[in-house]
């Protein structure tokens, strides 16, 4: 089975982003983040452009796919998972990760979930889940909300007794502790492969990772990549398992 998880920048690079989910249709399931579905306005006070239905135009590239949105600004903004229709999904949710109740409407400070499906292909049961973790406007290396996030996700993990795959822009360094408590019991792809770097030349900043792919030991790994597309500031991962 393939998955391509990616943080497409709320679907400013639209159109070749469009034209790579066409490319790629054939995957079995992508996780993306910072999606919107059905906004009318956009949650950033920046002056880039975002597309502000872009779930609904990937849905209509994925007629073969079950779409499953989960918001976490209003019901406009947040993360997705399309899944091959096919593929049996037995449960769906999601977790709150990171509360903040103070968050205005504005801005990239809002609280964070992680969406989960159980799925199963010949009796085989196992777990994608999907998170965009927690912006604090201070890089990307540990604070005790990170902390106490990797904990919330740790546990989270601990919970499902089956074969499972994290994946997601988690927006931290690779040498981190909260990084680190995620690893347990799980593979870092990102550290076992090697990677240098998870961004595209569209992000100016120096700090070269975010995106992570995380699996359990009962998930073989048959090939792992960093895509070259040049989608979004963030690349698509690309993880073929079994």
């Amino acid at each position: 089975m393939k998955l391509i998880t990616l943080n497409i920048w709320g679907g400013h690079v639209r159109n070749p982003l469009l034209e790579f989910v066409k490319t790629h249709r054939e995957t079995d399931i992508f996780c993306f983040q910072e999606v919107y579905q059905n906004a009318q306005k956009k949650i950033s006070d920046e002056e880039r452009a975002v597309s502000l239905r872009i779930f609904s135009e990937i849905q209509s590239l994925l007629p073969y796919h079950e779409p499953f949105f989960r918001p976490v600004v209003g019901h406009i903004y947040g993360i997705g998972m399309f899944v091959k229709k096919g593929i049996d999904i037995v449960e769906e949710g999601e977790i709150t990760i990171h509360d903040n109740p103070e968050y205005r409407g504005i801005g990239p400070t809002h609280s964070r979930n992680l969406q989960w499906i159980k799925c199963q292909i010949d009796a085989q049961a196992f777990m994608v889940m999907n998170v965009h973790g927690l912006w604090n406007g201070k890089g990307k290396t540990d604070a005790p909300e990170r902390i106490l996030q990797s904990q919330k996700i740790r546990a989270f993990l601990d919970g499902a007794q089956i074969p499972k795959i994290l994946c997601g822009d988690l927006n931290l360094r690779p040498d981190t502790e909260s990084i680190k408590i995620l690893e347990q019991g799980m593979k870092n792809l990102i550290k076992h492969f090697n990677i240098q770097s998870t961004r595209t030349s569209l992000y100016p900043k120096e700090e070269k990772f975010a995106d992570y792919v995380f699996t359990s030991p009962e998930i073989t790994v048959n090939h792992f990549e960093v895509l070259k597309d040049e989608v979004s500031d963030h690349s698509p991962l690309l993880l073929d398992f079994a």
